[in-house]
Parts: structure tokens; C-alpha cells; sequence
């Protein structure tokens, strides 16, 4: 991704704070967006290439094709007969921009930090690490926790739809998509429709990468090969024979 695409799609992300919010909330979103606007314009989406959007301006790239979808897929809940009247659309689009806000790192420090190994580079594709300096939360906890860091105050909707959002790719969201009781089931749809969107987004993403990596893959072997007896014995030959008839 050039400059000029990087510093196009800081532009759109701004817009989106200062069209879909307002008031204290849009002042502290573009106070907590400013101070990592640096790090968050050039810092990529995940940290292998064959995830999605693993390259400098990745990360905003991918936010703003998380907003799309999300209002595309909340669209077609609705006129599917989905009942999304338990939250806004401003919270469906707070939840769609910060989703993978606990991906910037902390104040001081990043997330993502170049690999200096070649040989992970080369054989991996593992492109970033994990900085060392910065203890381990879930990217939702993370995000959650700057946004309240920067005072930015948020519903009980919008929690659920960024913690929720990679569905049941983590396990500690089971008991929420799992759920055997009524009373526990999930109040609202806003999480799924962030999940899908976010899988839409990254299933794209990822589809762009491999189509230009002009990669063909190959068919998996067939798990049902045709088993050959072994006859080398003369009495194995014989006891197959009886059975079977002469082998063509």
C-alpha cells in the first residue's frame, strides 16, 4: 500500500468519527485517534501475511472495510426480518471502528513489532511479533481498556459487540453463543453482525493476498487409497489367490 492509499484512508477513518459521532464522545475519540495516529496509519492488521492486511496501513484498511460490511450485513439482517431494534446505528458503528482498537498496544508501545528473524520472514510469513515489552491482554480487553483510558464512555451494546466479536474463534466467548438458557442467550444481534462482518472483511482480505500470490492449490490426497495386500510370501500368494482369483 503507497503513501498516498495510507494517508487516503487515515482521512476516511477521521470522517467517520466526525460524520457518525458527536459531542464529548467525538471530541475524545479524535483526541484518542490524534495521539495514536503515527502508529495506528502505518501499523498492520495481523502478523502473518496469510492472515489479512499484514502490511503497513493494514490495520485501517481493514477498520474501514469492517465498517462497510457491517452496515451492509445490518442491512440485510433487517430486510431478512431480523429484529435489530435492541441497538443503534451509532453503537453498530462504534463497534465496527473500535473492534480491534486493543491491536494498537498500549500508550507508549505497539502491538506489532517487526520480525527480525528472516528465516520466520521467509518460511513462515510471520511478518511481526508480539512486543515483549507490553504484558498479554485479549485484543477486546485491551480495546476496552483504552477507551476507558481516554474517558471515552460506551454502552453495555457496545461492550458486548467488542468483546464478542471474534465469535467462536475464542473459546471464552462460548458460554454467550452457547447458551442452553433463555435468560442467557444474547440480548441483541450486535455481536453477530459485527462477527460476520469482521470474517467478511478478513475472508476478502485474505482472498486479495492469496489471488495475488498466485498460489494453486493443490488437492489433498485421497484418504481412501486402495489397500495392496502384500504377496511376496508363496503362502500369501496362495491364500490370496483362493480368495480373490488371480491379480490383473
Amino acid at each position: 500500500m503507497d503513501e498516498n492509499k495510507i494517508a487516503a484512508n487515515w482521512e476516511l477513518l477521521m470522517g467517520v468519527i466526525d460524520t457518525e459521532f458527536s459531542g464529548e464522545r467525538k471530541d475524545k475519540l479524535i483526541t484518542m485517534y490524534t495521539h495514536f495516529q503515527d502508529r495506528m496509519a502505518l501499523m498492520p492488521a495481523s502478523s502473518f501475511e496469510h492472515f489479512h492486511n499484514c502490511f503497513p496501513g493494514g490495520y485501517v484498511d481493514h477498520v474501514i472495510r469492517v465498517i462497510d460490511c457491517a452496515q451492509a450485513t445490518w442491512d440485510l439482517w433487517k430486510r431478512m426480518g431480523s429484529d435489530c431494534s435492541g441497538y443503534t446505528r451509532e453503537e453498530l458503528i462504534f463497534v465496527a471502528l473500535n473492534h480491534d482498537l486493543g491491536k494498537v498496544g498500549t500508550k507508549e508501545e505497539d502491538q506489532y513489532v517487526p520480525n527480525p528473524s528472516d528465516w520466520h520472514r521467509k518460511n513462515q510469513g510471520k511478518l511481526y511479533n508480539n512486543n515483549p515489552n507490553i504484558s498479554f491482554m485479549s485484543i477486546p480487553d485491551r480495546g476496552l481498556y483504552l477507551l476507558q483510558d481516554f474517558g471515552i464512555k460506551y454502552s453495555i451494546n457496545e461492550s458486548m459487540g467488542i468483546k464478542l466479536h471474534d465469535g467462536l474463534y475464542d473459546d471464552s466467548n462460548v458460554p454467550y453463543f452457547k447458551a442452553s438458557r433463555v435468560e442467557s442467550r444474547l440480548r441483541n444481534n450486535l455481536p453477530i453482525v459485527i462477527h460476520h462482518a469482521d470474517h467478511m472483511a478478513s475472508q476478502i482480505e485474505y482472498e486479495m493476498w492469496n489471488n495475488k500470490q498466485n498460489v494453486k492449490v493443490k488437492p489433498a490426497p485421497s484418504k481412501h487409497k486402495k489397500q495392496v495386500l502384500s504377496t511376496a510370501n508363496a503362502d500369501a500368494q496362495d491364500l490370496f489367490k483362493g480368495l480373490f482369483g488371480e491379480s490383473k
